[in-house]
């Protein structure tokens, strides 16, 4: 699974996920890609499903690129627990993505085989996506 294996904190605050983003916006490895149209936050499962919906579609000879990581910690307490008593136990890895942010590129394919793949991947996070082509 995609997590690292130490952080400087164990918890972290939750944060939003505002503003558009410079960096992350334009294809840097691939030829295709599915670009975030909304900012939200995708969990460590989600970018593993969506990396396997996309390969799944390709079988070989075909090259994906995961250029998100969840590198963010979630807590949660456990049921039927009182209020108080301190900040819950990690639960999960997430990943903030930004508008136009680029989490996926792939290559090496046909245009209507990445299209197909790109609506797959893009049903997995939960975020609004759409298919990016380089030009």
């Amino acid at each position: 699974m995609l997590y690292p294996k130490r952080t400087k904190f164990r918890k972290y605050r939750k944060g939003r996920c505002k503003a558009c983003k410079a960096d992350g916006t334009q294809l840097s490895f691939g030829r295709y890609g599915t670009k975030s149209c909304e900012a939200g936050r995708i969990s460590y499962q989600a970018i593993e499903a969506a990396r396997r919906a996309i390969s799944r579609k390709f079988r070989r000879n075909s090259e994906i690129w995961v250029r998100v990581f969840a590198d963010i910690p979630i807590t949660s307490k456990p049921a039927e627990v009182r209020m108080g008593k301190g900040k819950g136990n990690t639960k999960g890895w997430i990943a903030r993505v930004l508008e136009g942010q680029i989490p996926f590129e792939m290559d090496c394919v046909s245009l209507s085989n990445a299209q197909q793949a790109a609506v797959l991947a893009a049903h997995k996070p939960g975020l609004s996506m759409k298919f990016f082509r380089w030009s």
